[in-house]
């Protein structure tokens, strides 16, 4: 589903099919199984028509995820989010993070609304991205330090983020460490004060990428994650994998 996602930034000659009721609450029964970067941390979606929200995109409906406010909820959020982002891909269903969504609807069972999808059917398969390396990224080489992991290193970069800052940096010493990154003077068109927030979402969703990269090449782990309350710093720790073989042996020593 990776290399097929695509970020809709609007729903247009996508076809007249609507999403059916059946289909939102499978949506809703697949989000409660999908596994949490933070167990600790409760979350909830909802879904309501996109009028109900300032999303003017063309799409049918808009996913509203909310959370608990607890530290590392915004990566917690993302590594939910993009789950949902690339289920709905399997169910052809077109889909757009969008980032100063804003909603009519109260917080919900004393959580708080962090981000929006904005959804829609696609009945024309060919509207999905055809060839994912075409794609606007960085090369591997500017978001990866030391050795490269094939099927790895050359794939999460596609990780989808906000006005496709792409803020991450991993750093491979033996053990892969990454990064929330922000390069000096560079934040793009998003307001000063809210780079960071969607930033540790963004980096949610890139170890959601990294871990189904990993696992997809066969490369046992373990993840430890680290706090990061924000900040424009260049660089904070999110998170540090220690890489295992197969057998279960260490990599690295």
């Amino acid at each position: 589903m990776i290399y097929k996602r695509k970020s809709f930034h609007i729903f247009r000659n996508v076809g007249n099919e609507s999403i059916s009721g059946a289909e939102l609450d499978d949506i809703q029964n697949a989000y409660t199984a999908f596994i949490p970067l933070n167990p600790g941390i409760k979350t909830a979606i909802r879904i309501v028509p996109e009028e109900q929200t300032n999303c003017k995109r063309g799409g049918e409906y808009c996913v509203l995820l909310y959370s608990e406010k607890k530290d590392g909820y915004l990566q917690n959020i993302g590594y939910l989010g993009e789950q949902l982002d690339l289920y709905l891909v399997s169910r052809n269903i077109g889909a757009l993070w969008f980032g100063i969504g804003k909603t009519q609807e109260k917080p919900f069972e004393d959580m708080e609304f962090v981000i929006m999808f904005s959804v829609r059917k696609i009945s024309d398969g060919s509207k999905y991205r055809k060839d994912m390396f075409k794609s606007k990224r960085k090369s591997a080489e500017e978001i990866w330090e030391g050795e490269q992991i094939p099927g790895v290193s050359d794939i999460v970069r596609f990780a989808p983020s906000a006005c496709n800052s792409q803020p991450w940096l991993v750093k491979n010493n033996g053990e892969l460490s990454v990064y929330r990154y922000m390069k000096p003077g560079k934040r793009g068109i998003m307001p000063a004060d809210k780079v960071s927030f969607y930033n540790r979402i963004d980096i949610g969703i890139f170890i959601c990428f990294m871990d189904i990269c990993l696992e997809y090449n066969g490369v046992e782990f373990e993840k430890t994650l680290y706090s990061d309350a924000g900040g424009d710093k260049e660089l904070v720790l999110n998170a540090k994998y220690r890489l295992c073989s197969l057998q279960g042996e260490k990599l690295h020593e």
